[in-house]
């Protein structure tokens, strides 16, 4: 991050840096969820190395891969599209909703990721997959609905063993997505590039964690300098953008925050609008010279007449995070990326850019979700919201359900 929050002891500040507050302010406990990254890992690992894979080898590879996943585990198949990258022989598409694409068929594999193995959506299209044709995968709960789709369409089924909110667990899904590319050499993912991952992981957590004040502590930092602002989050690489997209995802789950998401070059041609809209600061007017001007002349350049709004200076404005991704962006992107910056600032926005930093993809979009979620949930307690309450998404559910 390029941009320190404020000064000053503002409320939220006040909130992050007593631990006893950011105890009280997380009584779910998503703090804890978020450092158990790491250990995701390394459980799915295994998880894998347990299943049998055998029906999955490079001989074996499907002409398209459609990951069937919603709510917190969309992330999976942003994450396993983002790492086969552009120069993948094999499409890899992510589904969500209740109906596969109508070119899907039997020369393709269906991924069903859920935790549970009973989100709605993942179940209906395992079903339809099975119908077509299609070679299926599940990652799921043992004995759940999904499960049992794939003993009968005899597919491959990784279980999934791990608790808390399923938007706290993305690696859990995330990395059997990639353990099933990998061996069907669509994904380049060497074994150590997971414990590579997992130990990067816990080194951001032990940075992250909530006895370190907000002045050495990356993710209660970036939080602080979201709040009160609107968030416009850009990633320029496919990695980036996931990482952009769930950050967006988690900035709304977490801190009940609205984010926009966007992704370069596309977001040069339409959302960079917004830097000469009503949320970013308006310009200085231009005074004449004070010997210019008699005392009746002063009157005509008060605030009002020069069109400054009280209110909207004390409103919310607007903050463009960037994922610098240097290692995976096409240089053009890196030049409107590095353009973005000047741009933003000359028009007196507010600008965080986020480093992404690795050898490898995976490496570079665990460090940066981790983060990211960490500055989520720190979001929420600086605002004074539970980050684990889920109650518009719960009514939400329960009054679609009411009216079938």
């Amino acid at each position: 991050m390029n941009t320190p929050h404020g000064g000053g002891l503002s409320l939220a500040a006040l909130r992050l840096d007593d631990p006893d507050m950011v105890e009280a302010g997380d009584p779910g406990g998503m703090l804890r969820e978020v450092a158990s990254s790491a250990a995701q890992v390394r459980t799915a690992l295994r998880a894998c190395a347990e299943a049998d894979l055998s029906a999955l080898r490079p001989d074996t590879r499907p002409r398209a891969i459609v990951v069937a996943g919603s709510g917190g585990s969309a992330f999976a198949g942003d994450a396993l599209a983002a790492i086969c990258g552009v120069s993948s022989p094999v499409q890899v598409l992510r589904v969500s909703g209740y109906q596969l694409p109508g070119w899907v068929g039997a020369a393709d594999l269906v991924i069903a990721a859920s935790r549970s193995g009973q989100t709605a959506e993942p179940v209906a299209l395992a079903t339809e997959a099975t119908r077509r044709g299609c070679e299926l995968v599940v990652v799921g709960a043992p004995g759940s609905p999904l499960h049992e789709l794939a003993q009968r369409a005899r597919g491959t089924f990784i279980p999934v063993d791990s608790g808390g909110p399923v938007r706290s667990t993305p690696w859990a899904l995330t990395v059997p997505l990639l353990v099933v590319g990998s061996r069907l050499g669509v994904a380049r993912v060497e074994d150590d590039t997971y414990e590579a991952a997992a130990t990067a992981m816990e080194d951001i957590s032990h940075q992250c964690r909530p006895a370190s004040e907000s002045f050495v502590n990356p993710g209660k930092s970036l939080a602080l300098d979201l709040a009160g602002r609107l968030p416009m989050v850009w990633g320029g690489s496919l990695v980036a953008a996931a990482a952009a997209r769930r950050f967006a995802s988690q900035l709304a789950a977490n801190a009940k925050y609205p984010a926009i998401f966007g992704a370069l070059p596309a977001a040069g041609y339409d959302q960079v609008a917004t830097l000469d809209g009503p949320f970013v600061p308006a310009p200085e007017p231009e005074f004449p010279a004070a010997e210019d001007l008699t005392d009746a002349a002063f009157d005509e350049f008060s605030d009002d007449d020069a069109g400054l709004d009280d209110d909207a200076a004390d409103g919310p404005m607007l903050r463009l995070v960037l994922l610098a991704d240097p290692a995976g962006e096409h240089p053009s992107v890196t030049r409107v990326r590095t353009a973005a910056v000047s741009l933003a600032e000359g028009r007196g926005a507010e600008v965080s850019e986020i480093a992404m930093d690795g050898d490898t993809p995976l490496l570079r979009l665990a460090s940066a979700v981790q983060l990211l979620d960490y500055a989520s949930v720190y979001l929420g307690i600086a605002c004074g919201i539970d980050p684990l309450a889920i109650a518009a998404i719960k009514d939400l559910r329960d009054l679609a359900e009411r009216s079938v």
